[in-house]
C-alpha cells in the first residue's frame, strides 16, 4: 500500500445469515452437515442479508471523509469492519497506523467498571502503556468533564457522559486515524462544539472517517464523501457534490413513497457572467468606511439556470429568472454589507399547484448554509395557487449580512405543500453567485453591520 493511503478498502463484503425463528439456526448447524454427508442438495434455513456489497475505496494520509447513506446503508458496518471489530465476508481492509473510533454508544466500556478503570481497559486496547495512562489520567478526566463522577460505575452515567468520556479517550491516544459514527449527535452543545475544535485541530495532521446525518457538518468538516446505498458505494466525490446529489435522491425517494415523480439532473458549475458595475448605493457613509477599509462590496452575477450545479423536482414549476434588487426596484448591481436587498424569484408553473412555497439558502463556498428562508409562513392563511401557464414571483427582502471575501452562491427552489410536507417542484442548487470583496472581516461566517460601538472608562464611586 502507497504510504500516501492510510485506508485501503478493497471488494469488502458482509453477508448475515437471518433466521425466522431459533429452531432454524438448530438445523442449519445439524441438518446442513447430514445433507453433504449424505450426497444431498444442500438447504439453507436462513435469509442471506448482505449489509456490504463489494465496497472499495482509499483514504489519503490526511484527508477528512464522511460516510453518508440512510439508515440501514451499510454505514456502521463499514466502520467496523475498518476498526477490525468485525470480520469481512470477503474483501479486504488494510490501515497504516493506529486507530481510535467512536463507534456505537459506549462501545468498548465495561458498565460494571468506573471511569477510572474503562480509561485504563480503553487505553490499553488502544496499545498505551499504563505509565504512560497514568501520566494522561488527570487531562483526560478534565476533557471529559467528569472530575466528579469517575469513580463511578459507568452505567450510571447519561448517554452524553458515555459520549464525553469516550471522546476524551480517544483525544488522548495518538491517533493517525479517528473514526467517529455519529457519537456527536448525543450530548450537549457545549461539548460538541469542544469536540469539533479537537476535531479541527486533528485534521491538521490526522486522518478523518466521518458517519453524521448532519449534512452541514459533513460539508464544513470533510473534503470528500463516500455514498453507500443498500451496502454498496453510489458515488465518492467532494464532499458539497455527494451531499447535494443524496440529498435530492433522499427527496425523490420520499415523494416517490406518496407516488410524485421527481426527476434528477446533475450539472457541471460553469463560471458566471457578472453584471455590469454602477454604483446603486446611497449611503452617505460609504466613502468614510471606503477610506477606513471597513468596507464590503458585493458583486451579483447574472442568473443562467443552465450553469447551476444540479436540480431536482417533480416539474410542475420551474424557476426561469431570478435577481438582487434595491429598495426602489431597479437590479442591484453592487452592495455593500448592512443594506436592505430584495432577492427576486421568478417561477413559470407547468401543472396546477396549490400551497405554493418559495424558499432559498445562501452558502459559502464549502456549501454550509449561511442564512435562508421560505414563504411559507407569509401565505400560510392565504395559501397561494396556480395554473398551467402562469407566473409566479416571490420578493425576500432582508438585511445584507458582512461576509468575509470569497465566492458564494444561492440555492432557489419552489414547492407545494406545507412546512413539514411538501414536494419540491423545483430546486436549483447554487443557481445565483455572489462574490464578496474589499471586506475587513477575517473571522467567523457572518458579520453582524454595527450599530454603534462605544468605548468609556468607568467613574470611581
Amino acid at each position: 500500500m502507497s504510504s500516501d493511503v492510510i485506508i485501503k478498502v478493497q471488494g469488502l463484503s458482509k453477508r448475515y445469515e437471518i433466521y425466522k425463528q431459533p429452531r432454524d439456526r438448530l438445523r442449519q448447524s445439524l441438518m446442513s452437515p447430514v445433507r453433504s454427508i449424505l450426497g444431498l442438495a444442500r438447504k439453507d434455513y436462513f435469509q442471506e442479508f448482505w449489509a456490504l456489497n463489494g465496497v472499495s475505496f482509499q483514504v489519503g494520509r490526511g484527508e477528512t471523509v464522511a460516510i453518508v447513506g440512510q439508515n440501514g446503508s451499510g454505514k456502521s458496518t463499514l466502520l467496523q469492519l475498518v476498526c477490525q471489530t468485525l470480520s469481512p465476508t470477503t474483501g479486504s481492509v488494510q490501515i497504516s497506523g493506529r486507530i481510535a473510533a467512536l463507534l456505537e454508544l459506549g462501545a468498548g466500556f465495561n458498565t460494571e467498571f468506573s471511569g477510572r478503570e474503562n480509561i485504563f481497559l480503553s487505553g490499553l486496547l488502544y496499545g498505551i502503556s499504563q505509565d504512560e495512562l497514568t501520566k494522561r489520567f488527570d487531562s483526560i478526566v478534565k476533557f471529559a468533564e467528569l472530575e466528579d463522577f469517575i469513580e463511578q460505575p459507568v452505567k450510571t452515567y447519561s448517554s452524553g457522559m458515555y459520549v464525553r468520556l469516550a471522546f476524551a479517550i480517544a483525544a488522548h491516544v495518538d491517533a493517525d486515524v479517528l473514526i467517529i459514527d455519529e457519537a456527536l449527535s448525543v450530548g450537549d452543545v457545549r461539548f460538541t462544539q469542544k469536540c469539533m475544535r479537537y476535531l479541527r485541530e486533528f485534521q491538521k495532521t490526522g486522518t478523518l472517517l466521518f458517519v453524521s446525518h448532519d449534512t452541514s457538518a459533513v460539508i464544513g468538516l470533510c473534503s470528500r464523501a463516500v455514498w453507500l446505498d443498500h451496502g454498496g458505494l453510489r458515488m465518492d466525490g467532494p464532499a458539497k457534490e455527494v451531499v447535494e446529489t443524496y440529498l435530492a435522491a433522499q427527496h425523490a425517494l420520499d415523494r416517490e413513497g406518496e407516488g410524485t415523480a421527481v426527476a434528477l439532473r446533475a450539472g457541471r458549475r460553469t463560471s458566471a457572467a457578472l453584471k455590469s458595475e454602477s454604483d446603486d448605493i446611497k449611503d452617505t457613509r460609504l466613502p468614510k468606511l471606503a477610506e477606513h477599509g471597513a468596507l464590503t462590496k458585493f458583486e451579483f452575477f447574472e442568473f443562467d439556470p443552465d450553469r447551476a450545479a444540479a436540480e431536482f423536482g417533480a416539474g410542475g414549476a420551474r424557476i426561469v429568472d431570478s435577481s438582487f434588487l434595491a429598495e426602489d426596484g431597479s437590479p442591484l448591481h453592487m452592495s455593500h454589507g448592512g443594506e436592505i436587498v430584495r432577492l427576486s424569484v421568478k417561477a413559470e408553473v407547468l401543472q396546477p399547484l396549490s400551497n405554493l412555497i418559495f424558499g432559498f439558502y445562501f452558502k459559502d463556498r464549502m456549501g454550509q448554509r449561511l442564512f435562508g428562508d421560505n414563504s411559507f409562513i407569509t401565505t400560510m392563511d392565504a395559501p397561494i395557487s396556480a395554473e398551467v401557464g402562469e407566473t409566479m414571483t416571490a420578493c425576500f427582502r432582508f438585511r445584507m449580512p458582512i461576509l468575509p471575501s470569497g465566492l458564494y452562491s444561492m440555492d432557489l427552489a419552489i414547492a407545494s405543500g406545507t412546512q413539514d410536507n411538501h414536494t419540491q417542484q423545483h430546486w436549483l442548487h447554487d443557481a445565483l453567485e455572489v462574490r464578496a470583496t474589499d471586506t475587513t472581516m477575517k473571522h467567523g461566517l457572518v458579520g453582524l453591520p454595527m450599530l454603534e460601538i462605544s468605548v468609556r472608562k468607568v467613574a470611581d464611586d
